[in-house]
C-alpha cells in the first residue's frame, strides 16, 4: 500500500454534495478533500467518474449459492468464500456482513449442514488476508426452528459476529400474511407437492407456536448482554414495531407494511430495504415496494440480499426518481446509514480521518459502471 494515493478530477460523493475535487490518502485514511485538480505528477486522473465510499453491506446470502451453484453440487467452502468476495468487491462493497441462517426451514435445504464450514471458511480467509472486501458475520436466527437458540449460542462466540437478526418464517403473519403467497412461495422454491405443502405448513405454524416467542426473547437478551446490533426481521404491524423497539433493536429488516415501516422509522429504527426491489420495481413477494417508502421518506438503508451488483444500481435509480433522494442521500443508504446501524464509525463516508474505502463509477445512463475499488487506500479492484 502507498503511503500517499492522490486521486484527482474526481466527482467525489461526500455526505452532503457532490465535490469536484482531489482526494489525498496517507497511510489507508483519508487525509484531505479538496475542490479542484491536482497539477501534482503522481496524481491519478478519474476522468470526472465518481468517487464515493465503499459501500457496507449489512444482509446478504450470496456465498450460499457459490457453496451449492446447482442442485446437490457441493462446492469446496473456501474457494466458494474467495468467489464470493471477488463478485462482492466488484460490486464495489468494501464491508460485507455475510449472512448465515441459524435454523433451517427448508426441508430438503442445506443451510445448517453447511453453516459450520461457511463460517469457518469465512473466519480463515479474513485472518489469512485472503479476502479482498472485510468480512463480518451476520447471524438469521429463525426462531421458530426448534434447535435455533442451541445453535445461536455455539455460534455467537465467533469474534465477527457483529450482526444478528431474528425472523419467523411461518404462514399467516409477516412476509407470509397471506396464505396463497406463502404457499405459491414455498412449493416454487422448494417443489413441493400439494400433500407435502400441507404437512410443511402445518409443521411451521405449530414450531412457531412453540418455540418463536421464547427463543426471540433469549437471542436478543444474549445479544444486549453482549453489545451485538440487532435487527428485526418482516415486521407488519405496530405491535411487531413496538415489541422491536422495546428490544432496542437499531434495524429494521424488511418490514412489509407501510404502517410498520413508517413506526420503525418514526422510533428510530433504520429501515432496510432490498436493493432488487429498487432495480425491479417492486417486492419478489407481493409486499410493500422500496421506491413507494422512499416517497414517504422512510427508507434508511438498501441491501443487495441475494444480487450484489444491485446495490450500486439501486442506489443511482433511487436518486434519479426525484422522492427526495439525491445522490449523496441515496449513496448514504448504501454507505454510511449501514455503517452506523451495524455500529462502524470508522467508515461509509468521504470525510478526512476515515477509513479510505472507495469506490471509482462511470454513470453510463443510470447505471453505475465499477471502475476501481479501494480498501484502506489499497486497491482491491
Amino acid at each position: 500500500m502507498p503511503a500517499e494515493l492522490i486521486l484527482t478530477n474526481a466527482r467525489v460523493v461526500t455526505a452532503g454534495r457532490v465535490i469536484d475535487g482531489t482526494l489525498v490518502i496517507r497511510d489507508g485514511l483519508i487525509a484531505e478533500l479538496n475542490e479542484g485538480n491536482s497539477q501534482l505528477p503522481q496524481a491519478q486522473d478519474l476522468g470526472g467518474d465518481y468517487l464515493m465510499p465503499g459501500l457496507v453491506e449489512l444482509h446478504t446470502d450470496n456465498l450460499e449459492k457459490h457453496m451449492t451453484p446447482r442442485p446437490g453440487v457441493d462446492w469446496p467452502s473456501a474457494s466458494a468464500v474467495l468467489t464470493h468476495d471477488a463478485q462482492i468487491v466488484a460490486a464495489g462493497i468494501t464491508t460485507v456482513f455475510d449472512a448465515l441462517s441459524i435454523g433451517d426451514i427448508n426441508p430438503r435445504g442445506k443451510r445448517m449442514q453447511q453453516l459450520p464450514a461457511m463460517l469457518d471458511a469465512i473466519a480463515h480467509a479474513e485472518a489469512a488476508g485472503d479476502t479482498r472486501a472485510e468480512h463480518r458475520l451476520h447471524l438469521r436466527c429463525e426462531v421458530c426452528h426448534p434447535d435455533a437458540l442451541s445453535l445461536f449460542r455455539d455460534l455467537v462466540e465467533q469474534p465477527l459476529v457483529q450482526l444478528v437478526s431474528v425472523m419467523d418464517h411461518s404462514p399467516g403473519q409477516r412476509q407470509f400474511a397471506h396464505a396463497q403467497k406463502y404457499r405459491e412461495y414455498y412449493m416454487g422454491k422448494y417443489h413441493l407437492s400439494e400433500a407435502e405443502m400441507d404437512a410443511f405448513s402445518d409443521q411451521q405454524i405449530a414450531n412457531s407456536r412453540q418455540h418463536s416467542d421464547r427463543q426471540r426473547r433469549a437471542v436478543v437478551d444474549i445479544c444486549q448482554a453482549r453489545g451485538l446490533a440487532l435487527a428485526s426481521h418482516d415486521d407488519a404491524t405496530l405491535a411487531h414495531v413496538e415489541e422491536s423497539a422495546g428490544f432496542g433493536m437499531a434495524i429494521a429488516e424488511f418490514p412489509t407494511t407501510f404502517e410498520a415501516a413508517e413506526a420503525s422509522h418514526a422510533r428510530g429504527l433504520k429501515v432496510l430495504m432490498g436493493a432488487p426491489n429498487i432495480v425491479r420495481g417492486g417486492s419478489h413477494s407481493g409486499n410493500i415496494a422500496a421506491a413507494d417508502l422512499a416517497r414517504r421518506g422512510a427508507l434508511d438503508i438498501l441491501s443487495s440480499d441475494y444480487y450484489p451488483a444491485s446495490l450500486l444500481q439501486a442506489a443511482f435509480m433511487l436518486s434519479a426518481l426525484g422522492n427526495g433522494y439525491d445522490l449523496p442521500k441515496a449513496i448514504a443508504t448504501v454507505s454510511l446509514a449501514p455503517a452506523r446501524a451495524a455500529g462502524l464509525d470508522d467508515r461509509g463516508e468521504i470525510r478526512p480521518g476515515l477509513r479510505a474505502d472507495l469506490l471509482q463509477a462511470s454513470d453510463r445512463h443510470g447505471l453505475p459502471v465499477v471502475r476501481q475499488v479501494w480498501r484502506q487506500g489499497r486497491r482491491v479492484f
